[in-house]
């Protein structure tokens, strides 16, 4: 169903992206924003999950400018390595990856001919977040258990879409004090809590939870719905 494309980024950069292209016109587009382990076989399935749904998905590898090619899995060792290359991410001078998320945004746009939504799973749940404050072509945004985004620094940002978040409780990452700081700083955000741990969306975890990522994902399409098409 999908395939791998390259695109390119304002300032000239080229990065490569998995593209799930559904049957028939598309209803609009999702971006899909990796985890820290690459775009995997994990997040090409979600990505065909949303081109079954009708959408035209995008998930742009985001490690890209730090190291091509990344594709790991979910042992210790990955974790590991995944963290560091998040580390190397986030330490990019501004705008970093978010150009290359906005290429992705644009090229969804581009062949979708309809609205842009973007869903993001750990590390891109915190990117995700940050493209609905700064980035430009997006009708809604849905990060999953989004690593930082109830730190005091993203709670500050003000995003400029319709956004709904999902949170798993057992979140050893995200403590439910500051995802009630994030609640109450943002009443315009749907945010939704699971009886889950961190990666609960993910099959391919130990922390898979299927009920909380049915609902999630009833929550998340009703959603895009509603804003993308």
């Amino acid at each position: 169903m999908g395939q791998s494309t390259n695109l390119t980024s304002a300032d000239g950069f080229v990065f490569p992206a998995y593209v799930a292209t559904p049957e028939g016109k598309p209803k609009g587009a999702i971006v899909v924003i990796q985890e820290i382990f690459g775009v995997n076989s994990h997040i090409r399935s979600v990505a065909d999950g949303y081109a079954a749904q009708g959408y035209l998905a995008v998930a742009p590898a985001t490690f890209h400018r730090v190291k091509p090619g990344v594709e790991l899995g979910y042992s210790g060792e990955d974790m590991q390595a995944g963290s560091a290359l998040k580390a190397a991410v986030e330490a990019l001078p501004a705008p970093g990856v978010l150009a290359d998320i906005q290429a992705a945004i644009d090229h969804a746009a581009e062949l979708s001919g309809g609205k842009v939504g973007i869903v993001g799973y750990c590390y891109g749940g915190l990117l995700t977040w940050r493209s609905a404050c700064v980035l430009k072509g997006l009708s809604a945004a849905v990060p999953y258990y989004g690593g930082g985004v109830t730190t005091p620094e993203e709670i500050a940002r003000t995003p400029q879409v319709p956004v709904l978040a999902h949170f798993g409780e057992k979140d050893h990452w995200i403590s439910l004090e500051s995802v009630e700081a994030f609640k109450k700083a943002h009443p315009e955000v749907e945010v939704h809590v699971y009886a889950a741990d961190h990666g609960f969306n993910c099959d391919q975890r130990g922390s898979y939870d299927a009920p909380a990522a049915q609902l999630a994902l009833q929550r998340t399409l009703s959603f895009f719905q509603q804003h993308v098409g």
